[in-house]
């Protein structure tokens, strides 16, 4: 069965608007845990603007299942999780100021840097992932790295879905199955929701973990946390 990532920034953002600690980020997580959530992502920026420095170092202390942290691996970033050493960081190529993944790593363009980046994280414990769009040429690529996982970019199945099921999921389904012939986990996130999750994993059913964060605090303000995490943990059930 697919694990369940809980990406807990849009709390912090909540949190964040009004100053205090309200709502508790660490309470939250912890309550996605109670409530079924394999797994608790964050992705902490420069700026701060939702998960702080200090809400990772928090969450590391109190968490029972696996932490995700993602972000850019800059000197900074690599020194706080290799001090951190969550189980999985997930490397990302996001701009200080950009306000959300919006694609994967041009992974041959850069893989020197992103060889080096998954040396350091495995030196620490820490399981490398490479957020990848669907292209078999980057996960190919990807592999050459050394890291242990990519996270598929899911976007642009997640906007096709609605008006073409079948081509949405394709590519996904062939980048997929090349990453797992090179011997690399898979995650996939980015827009996945109640509605489309269940096809993603039936038609990608070795999908090791999707991180899933906007939507599933959406779906929570109308259905409430504990009935949002059995409803997408529901979806990743097996046939």
């Amino acid at each position: 069965m697919t694990n369940l990532s809980v990406n807990v920034n849009k709390v912090a953002t909540i949190r964040n608007a009004r100053g205090g600690n309200c709502p508790d980020v660490q309470h939250f997580a912890l309550e996605c845990e109670r409530f079924g959530a394999d797994g608790i992502t964050v992705h902490p920026r420069p700026d701060e603007r939702h998960i702080r420095r200090s809400d990772v170092y928090e969450l590391k202390s109190v968490l029972h299942t696996e932490f995700n942290i993602e972000g850019f691996p800059s000197r900074s970033f690599l020194d706080m999780v290799c001090e951190v050493r969550p189980a999985q960081v997930t490397l990302v190529p996001d701009a200080p100021d950009q306000l959300t993944s919006n694609h994967g790593w041009d992974v041959k363009g850069n893989s020197e840097f992103l060889s080096e980046v998954c040396d350091r994280l495995k030196d620490s414990g820490i399981r490398p992932s490479i957020f990848v769009d669907a292209d078999e040429e980057q996960i190919r690529s990807a592999a050459r790295t050394g890291t242990d996982r990519v996270e598929l970019y899911t976007e642009p199945y997640a906007a096709l879905y609605p008006k073409d099921r079948e081509k949405a999921i394709a590519p996904f389904i062939s980048a997929a199955r090349v990453a797992r012939s090179l011997g690399l986990g898979v995650n996939a996130g980015h827009d996945l929701s109640l509605e489309n999750l269940q096809y993603f994993v039936r038609n990608i059913p070795f999908v090791e973990e999707v991180s899933i964060g906007h939507q599933l605090i959406c779906d929570a303000l109308y259905l409430g946390l504990q009935k949002t995490i059995e409803a997408y943990r529901q979806c990743l059930l097996p046939e």
